[in-house]
């Protein structure tokens, strides 16, 4: 049941001019052609709004007219799409896409890039580097051969044929390397190491860590280091590796006032397991309650830390 395509217009159109208006492509314009073009309705064709304490699906199949309507304005908002869960628990999900615009804009792509995309979710984020680079240049890999098979089908669907790998997103895809940039659709707890032997020297790693977003600019196979963003960044964990315990366990008598800073809550998901939450609200305090861009992230060797300021100065934490 193909939908409205004057509606399929006006919508998409809405969205383009949401993302401009956030500012997401200020920096590199040339991802606007890349939204125009890429129909997200066909990457959502079901997904999941809250309702009742609960989850309710809305899908471009429905009999009512009403309710497929609201489908697509809905995959049509700047807003994220809960796409697949699992025992009541989100596995996958369609970013926002102004959050999306930005992250491909950090990216920093040039035309001959290789990317590889770690996490396919529901393929839409694929299809917009296979817009901008082609799909040669686009390797995208998730865990979950569900994800990856449905990926593969709304790629199709919308016209690109970028690589869609399921394996370990730990692992990267080292029958596609080298790539010059790698971006992460899932949340980290570290930077695994394997990723950086598959990088061509000066690449860039892009990540979700601790709710911020990490920019790393890989030397060899052994060195990597950069810095946080300004952007804030949820996303869903990388399945496969190892997770941290939920921060709520260790936070009993810090004041509420610190708790609901969200920059606060970042150093605390930053420094969790190495540094007492305690002495992290000093820290924090001492410091005059630093941004995410003082923070930054260094691998070497066997070893990665965390740290505030300067790699090699006062303040480092092991990841």
């Amino acid at each position: 049941m193909e939908p409205d395509p004057a509606l399929v217009t006006e919508v998409r159109a809405a969205l383009v001019r949401a993302i401009e208006a956030s500012g997401a492509w200020r920096d590199d314009p040339a991802w606007r052609a890349a939204f125009e073009a890429v129909p997200r309705h066909l990457f959502v064709p079901y997904y999941y709004v809250g309702a009742g304490g609960g989850y309710e699906r809305l899908w471009g199949e429905d009999p009512d007219p009403g309710r497929r309507t609201r489908w697509l304005r809905g995959a049509y908002a700047d807003a994220p799409l809960a796409t697949r869960l699992r025992d009541g628990q989100l596995i996958s999900s369609s970013s926002q896409p102004s959050l999306m615009a930005r992250m491909l804009v950090e990216l920093d792509v040039r035309e001959t890039d290789r990317v590889l995309e770690i996490g396919a979710g529901t393929g839409y984020n694929a299809a917009l580097l296979a817009h901008r680079l082609g799909d040669d240049h686009v390797t995208t890999v998730d865990l979950d051969p569900e994800i990856t098979e449905s990926a593969r089908r709304h790629l199709a669907a919308a016209g690109y044929r970028p690589a869609v790998v399921t394996g370990d997103g730990a692992a990267g895809c080292p029958e596609r390397a080298p790539y010059d940039r790698i971006i992460v659709t899932c949340t980290l707890t570290s930077v695994p190491r394997r990723w950086l032997a598959q990088c061509a020297p000066g690449a860039r790693v892009l990540a979700p860590l601790a709710t911020g977003l990490i920019a790393l600019t890989v030397r060899d196979a052994e060195h990597a280091e950069g810095r946080f963003l300004h952007t804030p960044a949820y996303f869903v964990p990388l399945r496969g590796g190892s997770g941290r315990a939920p921060l709520e366990r260790h936070v009993g008598g810090l004041p509420r006032r610190a708790l609901q800073n969200e920059l606060f809550r970042f150093l605390l998901e930053l420094t969790g397991g190495s540094l007492d939450p305690h002495e992290a609200l000093a820290l924090w305090e001492r410091e005059g309650r630093p941004v995410r861009e003082r923070f930054g992230v260094t691998v070497r060797g066997r070893y990665e830390w965390a740290w505030l300021d300067d790699p090699e100065g006062p303040y480092v934490w092991p990841l």
